[in-house]
């Protein structure tokens, strides 16, 4: 199994902030009537990205030094070896973790160091936000991807509130993102709708994190499909955060249909509730694919990695495809 579209601070298990929480002598605001582990997930009152994006809030507390950020992504690279995966691309923001007068190049640094020692196969994007006043700290965000790019981190991203910061107002920032020669993908399409998806590309994107809203325009669906833009589809978390309204509605056949690459992910397995499992059975239990077509999306995901041509073979023979 490969995953493509993987939030570091949204996958962490309870236990681990716990005890992050508990090194640091944090005490974490859980609301009365509820544990960490329920305050770790997103709630069945989920009605927006914004309500989703809120889950966030209580990992980072335990997250602001590079020790923590270290034993945050071994130990998730640990728990994805255990599940039976071959490949991750595992995204995080530096940015939001300077709280203790760390740099975003120390905080990659130490994310790029959890990786290696858990001796796990993963990449690392860096994630722009969405946001006001951020604009230097999203510069140095590139600056920092650029030096490392290659050499622990494999692209930058644009995450956040989509709906309240449109993808077309961060032209500057990915026009410097081009400059960099990065590699981009960009979330579009989830909270915005298919305009956002047509800035993605325009600025450089060659994936698109969720893009479901892509299907509101015939016009955008073709140019993902002329030039082979990638979807990351994570579907639990599309269902939860609205961008899809139900599983019978979700887009994946049309999609495919008019040939635009789609690849299956989790977004975050401990907000949404789910693992790279759960969401191809889910997806291959509603629309009855094949094993050649859930094939299919497998040799997506190594096609669109951002990887070399000599380590997307090395994952072919690993995973036998």
């Amino acid at each position: 199994m490969i995953d493509l579209h993987l939030h570091m601070d949204g996958s962490l298990t309870p236990e681990l902030v716990g005890e992050l929480a508990a090194e640091r002598s944090i005490r974490l605001p859980v609301p009365e009537g509820r544990n960490l582990a329920q305050s770790l997930r997103v709630p069945d009152s989920c009605r927006s990205l914004n309500d989703y994006l809120a889950c966030f809030d209580l990992p980072l507390l335990v997250l602001q030094d590079p020790p923590a950020v270290e034993k945050a992504f071994d130990s998730l690279c640990r728990r994805l070896k255990r599940q039976g995966l071959a490949y991750a691309e595992i995204r995080f923001a530096p940015q939001l973790h300077l709280k203790n007068g760390c740099t975003q190049e120390e905080i990659t640094e130490a994310a790029i160091r959890g990786i290696a020692r858990s001796g796990f196969f993963a990449g690392l994007i860096l994630c722009c936000m969405r946001g006001k006043g951020n604009e230097a700290e999203n510069l140095e965000t590139l600056e920092t991807a650029s030096r490392r790019l290659g050499r622990g981190v494999a692209a930058a991203d644009l995450a956040g509130a989509e709906a309240l910061y449109p993808t077309r107002a961060f032209s500057g920032l990915f026009a410097r993102a081009a400059v960099l020669g990065l590699p981009l993908t960009i979330h579009a399409g989830e909270a915005g709708g298919p305009d956002s998806v047509a800035s993605a590309v325009s600025f450089g994107a060659v994936r698109i994190g969720h893009g479901l809203r892509s299907v509101e325009d015939p016009q955008v669906m073709s140019l993902l499909a002329e030039r082979q833009i990638c979807l990351e589809l994570c579907p639990t978390s599309n269902l939860q955060t609205g961008a899809c309204p139900s599983l019978a509605g979700y887009p994946v056949r049309h999609f495919l249909e008019l040939g635009i690459p789609c690849t299956i992910n989790t977004d975050n397995m401990t907000v949404s509730g789910t693992d790279i499992f759960r969401e191809h059975s889910l997806l291959q239990s509603a629309f009855s694919f094949t094993a050649e077509e859930m094939g299919g999306f497998l040799q997506t995901a190594i096609r669109h990695a951002f990887l070399d041509p000599e380590q997307k073979q090395f994952l072919r023979r690993s995973i036998g495809i």
